[in-house]
């Protein structure tokens, strides 16, 4: 980490920041909130160095000693709240790091920064000994807390806080820098760009997986075959998935850019604006086979079978329900 300078898509959020610290308004609490994957750490962790940088020219610098400090993780007025329990930030935790700690003025900076990841899993306990800090807070004390959803806090911590809403960065910068820092072919970024919809860490974890290509042809070969095979064969097959390292979350999300792009090229023959160009033969038989509502009926399936695996339905249960979809409307 080296500062604003290597986050992608994030120009209005780091203008906002940037801006707060030129004219000295810095508020005492922030809610960075955006999936898992959005950059909400990295964010809130060039901000903290920004904040303690003592060359006033355009911070973070990342020469000076405070963010060799920062960038080394041992700076001792930037801290990382952490919890025991995997599901809970409980009032003992933040009562310990954060309460108890804000009293002590900082040790060598400016300002006393404390950083709570996973913050969606304070308890309404620690969000409330929180409050008390943010409401009156010490003059150097600044609390970032990094969540999927603000609307998991209490009315009255959101009112308080900034809130700075992570969107999803646009396909065109991720692919830009998948190619010039993972350094992977054309084609293979758009399709991680394509797949990642936006979230960057979700695009580098895939463009450096080594198990993504061999999913994508996991999910080829069935979209192939799907037609000729029993459901009870397709849900052995898509079994085998789990021994990789990549979700059936994500195996699904596949399948619906798959059809996604079915939809596209038979409403405009377009092969540019297709996602699995390298496919573009499969694509031109399948259409001819099936509706738009087939397809539709297909991508609605693809979504509720997602939402049964996130709520924990049984998974051959699941994977049967969508493949007797995908094959009454694809292959009927």
């Amino acid at each position: 980490m080296a500062g604003f300078k290597d986050i992608i898509g994030r120009e209005r959020e780091i203008g906002h920041l940037t801006q707060a610290m030129r004219t000295g308004k810095v508020s005492h609490a922030y809610i960075f909130s955006g999936d898992k994957g959005t950059g909400k750490q990295r964010l809130a962790d060039a901000f903290a160095m920004a904040l303690q940088c003592t060359d006033g020219s355009e911070p973070p610098c990342g020469h000076c000693h405070s963010c060799r400090q920062a960038m080394s993780g041992n700076h001792p007025d930037i801290i990382h709240v952490r919890h025991e329990k995997p599901n809970s930030i409980g009032v003992e935790d933040v009562r310990e790091q954060l309460v108890g700690d804000v009293q002590i003025r900082p040790y060598n900076g400016k300002y006393k920064i404390y950083i709570i990841p996973e913050a969606e899993k304070l308890t309404v306990q620690a969000q409330n000994a929180i409050l008390k800090t943010i409401e009156e807070p010490p003059e150097y004390a600044v609390i970032l807390l990094l969540a999927t959803n603000e609307q998991v806090f209490l009315d009255t911590i959101r009112s308080r806080c900034v809130l700075l809403s992570l969107k999803p960065v646009p396909d065109a910068q991720v692919k830009a820098y998948l190619m010039e820092e993972i350094q992977i072919p054309d084609y293979e970024a758009d399709i991680c760009a394509a797949f990642a919809q936006g979230n960057i860490g979700k695009a580098v974890r895939l463009a450096s997986s080594e198990d993504f290509n061999a999913i994508k042809s996991s999910a080829m070969k069935l979209i192939r075959s799907a037609g000729r095979m029993e459901i009870s064969e397709i849900i052995d097959y898509v079994r085998e998935v789990q021994d990789y390292k990549i979700s059936i979350q994500d195996y699904l999300d596949i399948l619906a850019l798959w059809y996604r792009d079915m939809v596209y090229f038979k409403a405009t023959r377009d092969v540019n604006g297709i996602i699995f160009k390298d496919e573009l033969r499969t694509i031109r038989e399948t259409v001819k086979i099936c509706s738009y509502e087939g397809v539709e009926e297909v991508m609605k399936a693809i979504e509720t079978a997602k939402a049964r695996l996130a709520a924990n339905v049984n998974f051959d249960l699941t994977m049967e329900l969508l493949f007797l979809v995908i094959k009454e409307n694809i292959h009927g």
